[in-house]
């Protein structure tokens, strides 16, 4: 794995963790650019890890890589506030384009894993990458509310974050819904990952 990370940035500097709360110290004392977080790491469950880990470092994409793939799974860890889900099945060559696009600022989900949940043709099906901005129907302010909500936040935790009201975070969220055509959160991240959408990095 540190080989294949290398290839991304031949100066790329990592620091691993045995279990969740090695994981954690290390994100107490230091500044990262990504986090991949095993499902199987001894401790913590995968769920429980990946919880804490969003809630200790909110601001950092967090990538889950997994042997098990299920639809269950992955809806699990991006309701959870992944970024992105990597099963280990998965080549060399996707897993590292699967970090260069969350590192990007997008959303990777395994293909399978969007196919069955927008079947090819249907209206969520995949578009091309664009920029977030250039979304029709949703404003700059609802791309940084549904940036937040990408990042398994709560509306308390949004308006803090955006300084709003969370009546006024609860609305941007049912236009974004709208915009979508979606009807929950959860819906909300596959659609963007089926749309390509990849965000600012001003957060």
């Amino acid at each position: 794995m540190r080989f294949l990370l290398l290839s991304l940035d031949a100066e790329l500097e990592m620091d691993e963790a045995g279990n969740c709360t090695q994981a954690l110290g290390l994100l107490a004392g230091g500044s990262y650019d990504l986090v991949l977080l095993d499902l199987n790491m001894p401790g913590l469950n995968g769920l429980e890890a990946l919880g804490a880990i969003r809630e200790a470092a909110p601001n950092v994409p967090l990538v889950v890589l997994s042997g098990e793939g299920s639809p269950e799974v992955v809806r699990a860890a991006i309701e959870g506030g992944a970024m992105g889900f990597i099963p280990k099945s998965s080549t060399p060559e996707v897993l590292i384009q699967a970090l260069q696009l969350v590192l990007a600022q997008g959303i990777y989900l395994p293909p399978l894993v969007l196919e069955a949940a927008h079947p090819p043709g249907s209206p969520g099906s995949t578009l091309p990458a664009k920029s977030a901005t250039a979304l029709p129907g949703i404003t700059p302010r609802q791309m940084e509310v549904l940036q937040n909500v990408i990042r398994g936040r709560s509306n308390k935790a949004i308006a803090r974050e955006l300084d709003v009201s969370e009546g006024t975070v609860k609305a941007h969220i049912s236009a974004i819904f709208l915009a979508l055509g979606v009807h929950s959160r959860t819906e909300a991240v596959y659609a963007a990952a089926n749309l390509g959408l990849r965000f600012s990095d001003k957060q």
